[in-house]
């Protein structure tokens, strides 16, 4: 396993480093006892806001690449050894809860079916206007001045709808962008207020 840590608006000393490497190890050894997929390298990145009015300023943040999903997490604190603790305690959750839910357990240990809940079928429209009512509410100050201030590109991996969502929950995303493998189209998924998720295909030609 590579690990990659990098510092940003200050150095990363030697014992930071050795910390943060011991968590991350902690996180890899728990991978293994679950026997979730292989993690080939894990991009750490410790950094300081200098903005003043910030409370914690002290931000880690991990990516762990397996040979299956992606895990994600990020966490700040007025410390940078408290902001990695709390970092390595939610990828250890995201972890126990992605085991958990693809062998189907409860929090009591009862068997159940894994299969995440979607929510009713939607038309193009409301499910779009659903999505924005979730995820983004009312602005507050944009108004008609709104504008595209960052534009990514990523590989649409091909999965299924209960693969999306596992996904997006290891990443703690509120929406996830996947090819269905079924359909092979782009399909949307997303958390709903109700705990719920909802699912966005395009509608047949």
């Amino acid at each position: 396993m590579k690990t990659q840590i990098k510092g940003r608006n200050f150095t990363v000393t030697s014992a930071l480093r050795e910390y943060a490497e011991d968590k991350i190890e902690h996180v890899h050894r728990l991978l293994q006892q679950r026997k979730i997929d292989e993690v080939t390298r894990v991009e750490l990145e410790l950094k300081v806001e200098k903005n003043p009015s910030i409370p914690e300023p002290c931000i880690a943040e991990a990516t762990v690449f397996t040979r299956g999903p992606v895990i994600r997490a990020r966490e700040a604190s007025v410390d940078m050894y408290a902001a990695i603790d709390l970092m390595t305690d939610k990828l250890v959750r995201r972890v126990k809860k992605y085991h958990d839910r693809i062998h189907g357990r409860t929090r009591h240990g009862r068997e159940r079916v894994a299969v995440p809940a979607l929510a009713p079928d939607l038309e193009p429209v409301a499910a779009a206007a659903a999505v924005s009512d979730e995820l983004i509410g009312e602005p507050e100050h944009a108004g008609d001045n709104g504008r595209i201030v960052k534009s990514k590109q990523f590989a649409l991996k091909p999965m299924s709808v209960h693969e999306a969502t596992l996904q997006m929950e290891l990443v703690g995303h509120d929406f996830f962008v996947f090819t269905n493998a079924e359909s092979n189209r782009t399909n949307v998924v997303y958390r709903r207020k109700d705990g719920h998720y909802g699912h966005i295909e395009p509608a047949e030609d």
